[in-house]
């Protein structure tokens, strides 16, 4: 499998939003450096733990920071945007970083109220992805659009990457646009084995794709235990778990400190739960826990996040990552 990285600028406890941007693109140019295949960015709105909030803007700055890395996003919420701005920003991106940008889509709109208020959407906005993604596509392959004389002039004569995220009905739409799928591994869930099934299955070739490619999104962790490598996935399992009680995803905190909370019934409840379903361990127990996966879902692609608190950690795990595959 190809090696990819998915960082989402998690804010850190003591830190700046500025401070998680500038790492993120710190982050891009040792990810080249180690040979990772992709880096991709996430949009988030208005989240007090995810800077990332324009990932085609974050993302150019990453392109002008490397040289060989693919970059692009995981993903641009359609929804969210007019295809013809979308369009546009990815086809100067990909004039300026030719052979080098990906666009990764997903249909997930606003989360709150007051952020779909803001970006001028309504609750049905996803309900409309379909048209949207037509119109997208047929700018970036240089068709007339619906509207009479609009087109993208920057994205002319380039041939610029499309994938789809799996979220709701993606992988369906993915099979038949004929794009290639982003999904969520999942440790044990048949769902997803049987998702990627019928996606192979029902896909379509097209001028984005002459066959399905599936990319596996997972979280992962490596270290010399497996204990150390649990304590990487600390951070994020803890801002997790307050999401789910309070409704708001906060900066993430030290682990020692995490670790030494006294937490409510409920509070561990959230935080075990959250603990769950990635890949960590030491070197030897990831290769087998990943050699499985690979097996069970013949993906192309492994897209991964590791969320640490300390960048040296997060690094240290990427790179003993790399070293497996």
């Amino acid at each position: 499998m190809r090696l990819s990285v998915l960082d989402r600028s998690h804010t850190m406890q003591g830190r700046s939003p500025q401070h998680a941007l500038q790492e993120t693109v710190r982050f891009a140019q040792q990810a080249e450096a180690l040979g990772y295949h992709r880096f991709w960015v996430a949009e988030h709105h208005s989240v007090p733990g995810v800077a990332g909030a324009a990932p085609t803007v974050l993302a150019a700055a990453i392109a002008a920071a490397t040289t060989r890395i693919r970059v692009g996003t995981g993903g641009v919420m359609l929804p969210n945007h007019q295809p013809l701005v979308v369009a546009e920003q990815f086809g100067v991106l990909g004039s300026l970083f030719p052979d080098r940008v990906d666009v990764g889509l997903g249909r997930s709109v606003g989360f709150t109220s007051g952020i779909r208020r803001a970006l001028g959407r309504d609750k049905d906005a996803a309900d409309r992805f379909g048209e949207q993604l037509v119109e997208l596509l047929g700018y970036l392959s240089g068709q007339p659009g619906r509207f009479p004389g609009v087109h993208t002039v920057a994205a002319e004569g380039l041939s610029i990457p499309v994938f789809l995220l799996a979220t709701g009905s993606g992988a369906d739409t993915a099979a038949e646009f004929g794009l290639p799928l982003v999904i969520a591994a999942v440790h044990g869930d048949d769902r997803m084995t049987d998702t990627i099934d019928a996606y192979r299955e029902r896909f379509r070739p097209s001028a984005w794709a002459a066959r399905p490619y599936v990319v596996l999104a997972r979280s992962v962790a490596v270290a010399d235990t497996a204990e150390q490598a649990r304590r990487l996935l600390v951070p994020e399992a803890w801002a997790t778990a307050e999401s789910r009680i309070r409704g708001e995803f906060p900066p993430l905190e030290p682990p020692e400190q995490v670790l030494a909370r006294e937490m409510s019934e409920r509070e561990r409840t959230q935080f075990e739960r959250a603990l769950r379903g990635h890949v960590f361990g030491t070197a030897d127990e990831v290769a087998v826990e990943l050699k499985e996966l690979a097996a069970r879902t013949r993906a192309d692609e492994l897209l991964v996040t590791t969320t640490a608190y300390d960048p040296a950690d997060r690094l240290d795990s990427y790179r003993r990552l790399a070293a497996l595959i």
